[in-house]
């Protein structure tokens, strides 16, 4: 085994070894070549253009290993994650899946549910064009550190035509210090399906580790996939996801994206409109306080003419902590009629919160109605004398506007349990961040 360029990157890849080798030739091909992108790239740092405000020294001090054996979780332990409008339920933990805490059948006929190992025999001929193909490891470590630890993972796949009514529950929980996981997950929309999906990342430890997680999701022509990211890791964590979508011929995707939680989060969001007629709306919420560090970097590709997008993404910041957002809207040309929309907007409650955002538009083609903005302010004073004038305190009176802030983000999310979920969250955590 080559020796990585970078000795983080070399201990991180010391458990590839042990993988086993799969049946199919072509997932070993990219486990292959992920594993040489990846003794060939070193960690970003803070020189590097798209990483130049989030510095991971932290996390390359970390002395980091493969999780063992996942611990053993009791069901109830499991139940203030539950989301009982879903349908079907996979749960990982430390990145393994548990049966005994899943819930993978569905009674919709040609609904899905299943671990990559199951996904594998049954599905292998759908997963192959998708699998390890959408996300590109070229130019991403981390990318490339993931698919070249590939062995398990969510595989959600939709028939032709099928409507999955009830949402399908992927939840992944943390329970191991000084450990790496590396969860995938698929989903794949055929032609005129549509599902909901919430991808959930919880934490049943205190101590530092890494989520290094990778999502891919193809949506046909004509599927509607809506796509729900709860990123709840501990203070002390460290998460790096990154999610690549391509959307065909008059298909849609919503994204609805919190990150509450870890020490220092980063998520790239990539979504290519490779169809005529396609959709995208992207919603995004960080609400982070102490010395947390959220950084949110997006792309709306818009490759193919009449593609409609958009995108508001917002930040409430309190204590020393640092919200970046960079998101890109990229219209090719001959991409004609694109109308897009991108809108950034954060909240500071504090004098140490900092924030920097970046929405960016490029524009290759004549015919097209696009717009961005940004906005970085802190509580209006004049709302919070109101309220205290009607008898609120201050704590309540920051709460209740810090609230209305980010409502317009968790009230378009389309199951009710999770935004009463995350009402409790905004609720508590402003106050403490107040």
């Amino acid at each position: 085994m080559t020796t990585a360029v970078h000795p983080y990157v070399d201990a991180l890849l010391t458990g590839t070894r042990d993988l086993p080798t799969s049946p199919h030739g072509w997932l070993n091909e990219r486990r292959g070549l992920a594993l040489e992108r990846a003794n060939a790239l070193s960690v970003p740092t803070t020189r590097d253009e798209e990483w130049r405000f989030t510095d991971l020294t932290q996390l390359t001090r970390l002395q980091l290993r493969a999780p063992g054996a996942p611990a053993e979780i009791a069901p109830e332990a499991v139940l203030p994650y539950i989301v009982p409008e879903a349908g079907s339920r996979i749960v990982f933990v430390d990145g393994v899946f548990v049966p005994q805490l899943s819930s993978t059948a569905s009674a919709v006929s040609g609904v899905r549910v299943a671990p990559l190992a199951t996904a594998l025999k049954t599905d292998a001929g759908r997963l192959e064009p998708h699998l390890a193909r959408l996300a590109g490891f070229e130019q991403n470590v981390f990318v490339a550190l993931n698919t070249a630890h590939l062995r398990d993972g969510a595989v959600v796949v939709i028939s032709k035509g099928q409507i999955c009514e009830k949402p399908v529950h992927i939840l992944h929980i943390a329970t191991q210090a000084g450990t790496a996981a590396y969860p995938r997950c698929v989903v794949i929309a055929e032609a005129g399906a549509e599902c909901t999906v919430v991808e959930e990342y919880q934490a049943m430890s205190e101590d530092a580790y890494l989520t290094n997680a990778v999502t891919e999701i193809a949506v046909a022509a004509r599927a509607r996939v809506r796509h729900i990211k709860l990123q709840c890791e501990n203070a002390r964590a460290f998460h790096i996801a990154s999610c690549a979508v391509v959307v065909a011929k008059d298909a849609s995707y919503t994204s609805h994206t919190v990150s509450l939680g870890a020490r220092l989060s980063r998520y790239d969001l990539s979504v290519a409109l490779n169809g005529e007629g396609a959709f995208a709306q992207m919603d995004g919420l960080a609400l982070i306080s102490g010395r947390q560090l959220a950084d949110t970097h997006t792309l709306i590709d818009h490759t193919q003419p009449n593609g409609r997008s958009a995108q508001l993404h917002k930040t409430i910041v309190g204590g020393a902590a640092h919200a970046v957002f960079n998101g890109k809207i990229f219209v090719r040309p001959g991409a004609q009629l694109t109308d897009s929309s991108q809108q950034s907007r954060n909240l500071l409650l504090s004098d140490k919160a900092t924030v920097d955002t970046k929405p960016q538009l490029e524009i290759f083609a004549d015919d097209v109605k696009c717009a961005h903005g940004a906005t970085v302010g802190q509580l209006d004073a004049e709302q919070l004398f109101y309220l205290r004038s009607r008898g609120l305190t201050e704590t309540v009176a920051r709460n209740l506007l810090t609230y209305a802030f980010g409502a317009s983000v968790i009230e378009r999310i389309p199951v009710r349990s999770i935004v009463e979920r995350l009402e409790r969250a905004v609720m508590a955590q402003t106050g403490a961040a107040a």
